[in-house]
């Protein structure tokens, strides 16, 4: 599928990817010292200090979602929210050039082997939010080899980025697909007898001409989601797993697999989605400033 997939880019946006590629890759040979120490401060100093990226967007999603903290509080997260979206750029040009034995390395999985155990031989989905440094987990299928790693992704406006975040992932074990081309993939997978692993990043908002047919609790707020999850889980009998990640330090993660679906549950309608909610709600009130804020999360609201 890459390389079909591969003849939708014009070459110039073809030779875009390649410069962007190159460019990564010689950041990534960088020291992680320098990276890390020196270069994240700079990012986060033109992107904080300098240009406030997106700084109304996270103070709005920040004092909106914890009332109880005072302003002092807000800014801290603020601050440290940034100094860590700094670090995920570094992150992003250190994948570009860094091995599959570094990638393992990097999103350590502390109930790997009875993860691996207790997935053996099936399908199964796993479910992550925009924390941490969610790219890592493209790597899953360097510890699973039986399965094809399927990562979900919606493509990019910029078309020489997006295929330059095509193969990032693909050259650490993935296989980016597309949302709108996803269950023709699934259904090809198990009419051929494939196993796959499907990983969604599923706490994206909805765009505007989506079809909401259901207002969710999540960070104490009703949110709207995708309903791929639910829809995928029920329709193939798949055991979903959130995906819980901590930070150690930076560029270093650690995470645990928990099962919120086993796949022949009988669950009420939503009910796959919301689990997945809570889980990462709490995950997030834990360290605040690991997840994506400047995303603006809450744009679409119920109707009053």
């Amino acid at each position: 599928m890459s390389s079909s997939y591969e003849n939708k880019y014009t070459r110039k946006q073809k030779i875009g990817a390649w410069w962007l590629m190159a460019g990564a890759k010689l950041v990534g040979w960088l020291p992680n010292w320098f990276l890390y120490h020196c270069f994240a401060p700079f990012i986060y100093f033109v992107m904080y200090r300098l240009l406030g990226y997106r700084k109304g967007v996270v103070r709005e999603n920040l004092v909106t979602t914890f009332p109880e903290k005072s302003s002092q509080e807000i800014r801290e997260i603020e601050q440290k929210f940034y100094r860590h979206l700094s670090e995920i750029v570094v992150d992003t040009f250190d994948l570009a050039s860094m091995s599959h034995k570094e990638v393992k390395c990097r999103l350590e999985i502390e109930n790997m082997e009875e993860h691996l155990e207790a997935t053996r031989g099936k399908d199964w989905v796993a479910a992550l939010g925009h924390y941490g440094s969610w790219e890592f987990f493209c790597g899953y299928g360097l510890h699973d080899k039986e399965a094809t790693a399927i990562g979900v992704y919606h493509p990019l406006k910029n078309k020489a980025f997006d295929l330059f975040y095509r193969r990032m992932r693909l050259r650490i074990g993935a296989e980016p697909t597309p949302m709108k081309l996803l269950l023709r993939r699934l259904v090809s997978a198990r009419r051929d007898g494939e196993r796959f692993i499907l990983g969604l990043i599923a706490d994206q908002s909805p765009p505007k001409n989506y079809d909401i047919d259901h207002w969710y609790n999540f960070l104490g707020r009703p949110t709207a989601f995708f309903s791929g999850l639910e829809h995928i889980s029920a329709k193939f009998g798949t055991p979903v797993y959130y995906l819980e990640i901590d930070k150690v330090k930076p560029g270093h993660y650690t995470s645990r697999f928990v099962q919120i679906y086993d796949g022949v549950e009988e669950v009420a309608e939503y009910e796959i989605t919301q689990r997945y909610a809570d889980a990462l709600s709490n995950t997030i009130r834990r360290r605040p400033e690991l997840w994506l804020w400047s995303h603006k999360r809450w744009k679409q609201q119920p109707k009053k």
